[in-house]
């Protein structure tokens, strides 16, 4: 590979699971292939990542019992800490984003958003805000209590939008960028026992797609940037009916162009394609293709869309895909070892 033909990747593992914690890649622009260049350990399990605007700083959420989150300084080929992991104020943190001046994380056990400041240097401060969530959905074992998993702002950058698996909602909320401070706007109830883990928006601004884990389906709603107002339109399935296993959907991606949208599905270990009206309205179920490993934890696209990642947790692979133009159906194109992935993250 030459310089010019290379871009880079950012792999998240659990450490507790034989992950080496973040890997810098290189990506091959020509054929999505990637190379390790280094790894650290240095954070215990970095399961979701995100990068600032220059590319220079990697942020990772620590997943364990008492949650943390840290800076990595990444203009070299090994990612080295900007200073000591901070303490999220919460458990288990799952998700992260950047927004007005802090790195905010979406903490699943304790069910909570937590922001962090980001210094001038790019390293983190103390948590200057948490909002705690509250409620419980029926399913016994799963919603017992609220569990934030993901956090991200919305296209207009106005407003925090997070996903609740445990009280089966969708919160919108704003952030203080001169305090931290998260306020409550609005809460989106879906319905009971789905289990919403992930939330995708359309190139369009207009609509987003929740992403369900307890049940296999994906909710189309229609998304207000000037009101905060989010709408379910409605809800489709994302995987066949019939199958041996059970569906526990990862994540959920949308095309560029907004015609397809991707969805990882663990117990069937699938990619699963679907298309998406013109107007980003309603979606429906094309294909299936096999993931290329075992438990698919996370589904990226590379930056120009013609390639999907998998990270494979229980296989322990990234595995990557060309996508078809026409018919938005991945291809198997190669695979990368990677024990315990979690999240693929493109610089």
């Amino acid at each position: 590979m030459t310089e010019t033909s290379t871009g880079r990747a950012f792999i998240g593992s659990y450490t507790t699971a034989g992950g080496h914690g973040v890997t810098a890649v290189a990506v091959d622009a020509e054929t999505g292939a990637l190379t390790p260049l280094g790894a650290t350990d240095a954070l215990d399990n970095p399961s979701f990542l995100a990068l600032s605007a220059d590319g220079a700083v990697l942020y990772a959420v620590g997943e364990s019992a008492h949650g943390t989150a840290a800076a990595f300084d990444v203009r070299g080929p090994v990612p080295a800490l900007l200073a000591k992991p901070v303490p999220v104020d919460g458990a288990a943190p799952t998700h992260l984003a950047l927004a007005g001046g802090h790195l905010v994380t979406a903490n699943y056990t304790s069910g909570s958003l937590t922001a962090l400041p980001v210094r001038p240097d790019g390293a983190l401060g103390p948590a200057a805000h948490l909002l705690q969530h509250h409620g419980s959905g029926p399913h016994p074992d799963r919603q017992r209590g609220p569990h934030a998993h993901q956090v991200l702002p919305d296209p207009s950058g106005r407003w925090l939008v997070s996903v609740d698996l445990g009280t089966d909602s969708v919160r919108v909320c704003a952030l203080d960028p001169a305090t931290g401070a998260l306020r409550l706007h609005r809460e989106t109830a879906l319905r009971p026992g789905t289990g919403p883990r992930h939330l995708a928006f359309h190139p369009d601004g207009r609509h987003a797609y929740v992403l369900n884990e307890l049940a296999p389906t994906l909710v189309v709603c229609r998304w207000d940037a000037a009101s905060g107002t989010l709408e379910p339109l409605g809800e489709t399935p994302v995987a066949h009916e019939g199958g041996p296993e059970p569906c526990y959907p990862s994540e959920v991606v949308v095309a560029p162009d907004g015609r397809f949208l991707w969805v990882a599905n663990r117990g069937p270990d699938t990619i699963a394609t679907l298309a998406l009206d013109p107007d980003g309205g309603r979606a429906a179920l094309v294909a299936a293709v096999d993931c290329g490993g075992h438990w698919p934890r996370h589904l990226t696209r590379d930056p120009t869309g013609r390639r999907l990642y998998a990270a494979n947790e229980r296989s322990g692979d990234v595995t990557w895909f060309d996508v078809y133009e026409e018919s938005g159906i991945p291809r198997r194109a190669g695979s990368l070892e990677a024990p315990a992935a979690s999240c693929v993250l493109f610089g």
